[in-house]
């Protein structure tokens, strides 16, 4: 049980307990154990093969710098298990980090998020639990989904146990977690404004404290926090559906949209950041958090501000039209039959997550216009590609078989393809020998950058038929 010193009336975190080891759970917290060697960090999932995986040399995430993170602390004082009911007796503090996907029926399908994890995750700690805790949303959850989770702790635990709830949401970049956890821009924390909230807010900012400036952990109410993530979402989304909407008209006027973002990057006013154009956005958050807030706004009776939220999506859903329709109309009119090499299926640089990634929706497009499609990611495993790409919405098992081959490197992967499309930032992509690449293709050989990474002057010298994303190429 968590401690009260009576001089200070402030509560001391010595064990957490993280419910949900995925992508935000577990770079977290294990930075929380490696930064505060006297707190005990357990995180706990259901999933035991998921936890086998944090307790091998093979974690279940890519995210650069964090094998180093897990290996300082791993059973020292940061512990992986799938025996969720001992973490929660014996933690002072519960993070809540599980996912909160769209719901995909019911009321609020496709907008709303789905709390049953949440509210799974709620009730087992209300059943379990024989002290006082302090839960905190670490999920990405809807306005006032605290008061839900208060009700039901409340209602199904003992007597005399006190929950303080909590929402401390996560600003995580997939691809540079670490550097995000180990220098955020804030921290924020949420709670009721009451003695008791105040007091659990404390300790959960004295945790922080330990390598974050105390400058930089932000206190507020509840229902602002649990905002506040949903609406930095949703405003650095629509930077990127705006440059992708400028990057449809330099396309038609000839205009180059890295120069365009550039000039106005330097507006101190605006600033460089999320305007690069690109296919699209993806990522657990970005979609999920800006329909959200749709919802939300709905729900509110607020039509006209639902559907200005909406145009985000809508833009980012259009950009992937708009980038597969230049590839149908420059080859020709017709993929049927023809063969394209994919580069990159994770929705961005530097991790392993596919999750809303555009290469899932321009695959599933090409597979319905009937093309061979290749496909090469350096971190995505071939499980994950055929798990994405057997989705009922996207190709039978049998249609996957017949029109996907899978490549663990770039060169085998353009073998003999009229076209390679690059839909991933990697690094690597930058620096291939196209020279070779552009040998082993079909004539004409095209080269379409979704991503804006190629020297295109030097592949039009190569001999490849190029075109990018908001920018004519002459």
């Amino acid at each position: 049980m968590a401690t009260v010193t009576k001089e200070s009336n402030m509560t001391t975190v010595t064990k957490i307990c993280c419910i949900g080891a995925g992508y935000v759970g577990g770079p977290t917290c294990s930075v929380i154990a490696f930064k505060c060697p006297h707190i005990q960090v357990t995180i706990v999932d259901l999933n035991a093969e998921r936890i086998a995986a944090w307790n091998s040399d093979t974690l279940p995430i890519y995210e650069p710098g964090l094998d180093e993170i897990v290996r300082a602390c791993r059973g020292r004082n940061l512990f992986f298990s799938s025996d969720v009911d001992k973490g929660i007796l014996e933690a002072d503090l519960i993070f809540v980090s599980v996912n909160t996907p769209t719901k995909k029926s019911g009321i609020g399908a496709g907008l709303a998020a789905d709390l049953a994890y949440v509210e799974s995750a709620t009730r087992r700690i209300a059943r379990i639990a024989t002290s006082s805790k302090i839960v905190v949303e670490k999920s990405t959850v809807p306005c006032r989904t605290a008061e839900s989770m208060r009700a039901i702790l409340e209602a199904n635990s003992r007597e005399n146990i006190h929950f303080d709830i909590l929402s401390n949401p996560e600003f995580l970049a997939e691809g540079t977690a670490i550097p995000d956890l180990l220098k955020p821009d804030r921290v924020l924390i949420g709670s009721l404004q009451s003695e008791e909230g105040k007091r659990a807010q404390q300790a959960l900012a004295a945790v922080y404290a330990n390598w974050v400036p105390r400058a930089n952990i932000i206190t507020m109410g509840l229902w602002s926090s649990e905002l506040s993530k949903l609406a930095a979402n949703a405003l650095l989304a629509q930077r990127i559906s705006s440059v992708n909407a400028l990057s449809a008209i330099c396309e038609a006027t000839g205009a180059d949209v890295d120069e365009v973002a550039h000039a106005c990057g330097l507006d101190s006013r605006i600033g460089p950041k999320f305007l690069k154009a690109s296919v699209g956005f993806g990522g657990s958050c970005f979609q999920k958090d800006i329909l959200n807030l749709v919802y939300l706004s709905e729900s509110l009776h607020l039509p006209e501000v639902a559907d200005y939220w909406r145009q985000i999506v809508t833009m980012n859903e259009y950009q992937k039209t708009r980038f597969f329709e230049l590839v149908i109309r420059r080859l020709f009119n017709t993929v049927t039959n023809k063969h394209l090499a994919i580069y990159g299926f994770a929705f961005k640089k530097n991790t392993g997550d596919t999750r809303e990634s555009a290469a899932i929706t321009l695959v599933k497009q090409f597979i319905k216009e009937k093309a061979n499609v290749h496909i090469y990611d350096p971190k995505v495993d071939d499980a994950q590609i055929e798990m994405d790409l057997t989705d009922p919405s996207v190709a039978t098992p049998a249609e996957f078989k017949k029109h996907v081959t899978i490549h663990h490197d770039a060169y085998s992967c353009a073998q003999d393809v009229d076209a390679v499309v690059i839909l991933t930032e990697w690094d690597e992509f930058k620096t291939l020998d196209y020279e070779k690449v552009y040998r082993n293709m079909n004539k004409p050989a095209f080269i379409f950058d979704g991503r804006l990474i190629l020297d295109t002057t030097k592949m039009k010298k190569i001999g490849f038929q190029v075109d990018v994303i908001g920018r004519q190429v002459y």
